[in-house]
C-alpha cells in the first residue's frame, strides 16, 4: 500500500550538529504550505478518527468553561479560554501516530491509535506533559496576581462587569496590555519547547530534554518561518473558539497533523 500523504521529506539543508544530538534543518514557508496540505490531506484520510480528538477537546474546552461559571470564577474565564489551546500539541499525540501510520500505508484502528497514546504515559511524553501544565498555571497565576494589582477594587459578580471592567476603563486597558504581553511571552516560550517536541518524543526514544532542546533550535534556526508557524496555530485557534470550540472539531485534527508533517521537514530522520 502507497501512502498518499506527500510532502513530508526533510531537505537537504541540514545544520551540522555535534554527534548524538538530533540534526535540525532549514525549512522555508513553503515547508509550512506543503506541511498544512499534507495535514489536510490526512484528515479527509480519517476525518471521523481526527474529528473524534478535535471534538473531545471542545467539549473538554465546553465543560471547562461551564464550571468556571458554575463556580461563580467569572473572572477566570478569558485565561481559561485563552490558555486552553496550550495544551493542544499534546492533546494531538493520537494524530501524531495516525500521519506516521498514514504516510508509511500502514492500517489502523481505534484500538491501535488508543493503545499508542495510553503506552505515552511510560515514555517522555508524561514530562512534557508536565511541562505544559506547569506553564498554563503560570499563566492562570500570573493573571490573577495583574487581576488583584490592577483591578484590586473591581467587582466581578457578572460575565457583564467583568467585561465592562476589562474593556471600558483605563484599568482594564491597563490590565489587558500588560496581560497581553505577559501571555505573549509565555506562549512564545512554550512553542518555542514543543514545537517539534511532541511529535518527536512519539517518532523515537529520546529524553524530553533533549527533544525540547532540539525544538529550541529549529526556532533559532528559522525564528520568521517559526513565526509565522506561531501565528497561523494562534489565528485558527482563536477563530476556532468562537462558535462555543466547536471549530476545534476541524482545525485542532488538521494542526495536528501539519505538526507532524512540519516536524519531519525540520529535524532530520534519526540514525538506524
Amino acid at each position: 500500500m502507497t501512502s498518499k500523504t506527500a510532502g513530508s521529506t526533510p531537505p537537504d539543508n541540514l545544520t551540522p550538529q555535534p554527534p548524538g544530538r538530533p540534526a535540525v534543518n532549514k525549512v522555508t514557508v513553503d515547508d509550512i504550505t506543503e506541511s498544512l496540505k499534507a495535514g489536510f490531506s490526512d484528515f479527509l484520510a480519517r476525518p471521523v478518527m481526527g474529528g473524534f480528538f478535535g471534538l473531545f477537546y471542545a467539549v473538554f474546552g465546553i465543560l471547562l468553561v461551564w464550571c468556571l461559571f458554575w463556580l461563580g470564577k467569572i473572572w477566570m474565564v478569558i485565561p481559561a479560554a485563552i490558555g486552553f489551546p496550550l495544551v493542544a500539541p499534546f492533546v494531538a499525540a493520537g494524530l501524531y501516530e495516525m500521519s506516521r501510520r498514514l504516510q508509511k500505508g500502514e492500517s489502523f484502528g481505534w484500538s491501535e491509535i488508543l493503545t499508542v497514546m495510553a503506552n505515552q504515559r511510560k515514555r517522555e511524553m508524561g514530562w512534557m506533559a508536565f511541562v505544559t501544565l506547569f506553564v498554563l498555571w503560570v499563566w492562570f497565576y500570573q493573571f490573577r496576581t495583574l487581576l488583584v494589582i490592577i483591578l484590586q477594587d473591581s467587582s466581578f459578580s457578572d460575565v457583564d462587569g467583568f467585561l465592562n471592567t476589562v474593556f471600558f476603563t483605563p484599568e482594564g486597558w491597563t490590565f489587558l496590555a500588560i496581560g497581553t504581553c505577559a501571555g505573549a511571552f509565555l506562549s512564545a516560550a512554550l512553542f518555542s519547547v514543543t514545537v517539534v517536541a511532541m511529535p518527536m518524543l512519539l517518532d523515537r526514544e529520546i529524553d524530553f530534554i533533549s527533544a525540547m532542546l532540539t525544538s529550541i533550535r529549529v526556532v533559532q534556526e528559522n525564528p520568521v518561518v517559526m513565526l509565522a508557524w506561531a501565528a497561523v496555530i494562534t489565528v485558527t485557534m482563536l477563530l476556532s473558539l468562537v462558535p462555543a470550540f466547536l471549530g476545534l472539531i476541524f482545525t485542532l485534527p488538521i494542526l495536528g497533523h501539519t505538526t507532524w508533517h512540519l516536524y519531519q521537514r525540520a529535524v532530520s530522520p534519526a540514525e538506524g
